[in-house]
């Protein structure tokens, strides 16, 4: 196809310089690709970052809510024990032992805020235990002096009972 004119020559660099065009155009889609790329990554790693972040905060401060609340049941029960054994001291005129020695431990390891203060709290419960086993034993003579209050303490059986099934209450809870 030589005519003397160069037009296969001309028809040549032309199909060249379409051939290379097409090369530089693809190059840059496949660089703005992978730029398009690389940004995407790198978002979606800072948005991990953000969102580990706004967890452990979540999580901190909902443990900071319950250490709150199970202090807050923790005095609520105190002091609902409390009431029950004033209760029960004031319908049968007794201080309950019992209850007092679990305020007591209760108490001291509130102080502390240690295990071993738990820990040593069923000593001095154990301790109390046995001195309330004697205190009965010497109030017993006093009992029996007094037979002119035997008619109060049969009207008085029925709060006693009411007094006992409220405090069972109270410490199942």
């Amino acid at each position: 196809m030589n005519n003397g004119n160069g037009v296969a020559a001309t028809l040549s660099d032309a199909a060249e310089s379409v051939k290379d065009k097409a090369m530089e155009i693809g190059g840059a889609m496949v660089d703005s690709a992978n730029a398009t790329v690389a940004k995407a990554k790198k978002a979606a790693k800072n948005a991990r970052k953000e969102v580990t972040k706004r967890t452990d905060k979540a999580t901190k401060a909902v443990k900071k809510t319950v250490a709150k609340a199970k202090k807050k049941l923790a005095a609520a029960s105190a002091s609902a024990k409390a009431e029950a054994a004033s209760l029960q001291s004031r319908v049968t005129g007794k201080k309950p032992a019992k209850k007092t020695a679990k305020k007591a431990a209760k108490k001291a390891a509130k102080k502390t805020g240690t295990k071993t203060a738990a820990k040593k709290a069923p000593a001095k419960k154990a301790a109390t235990k046995k001195t309330v086993k004697k205190a009965p034993a010497k109030k017993a003579p006093a009992k029996k002096a007094a037979p002119k209050k035997a008619a109060k303490k049969v009207a008085s059986k029925a709060p006693k009972k009411a007094a006992k099934k409220a405090t069972k209450k109270v410490a199942r809870k």
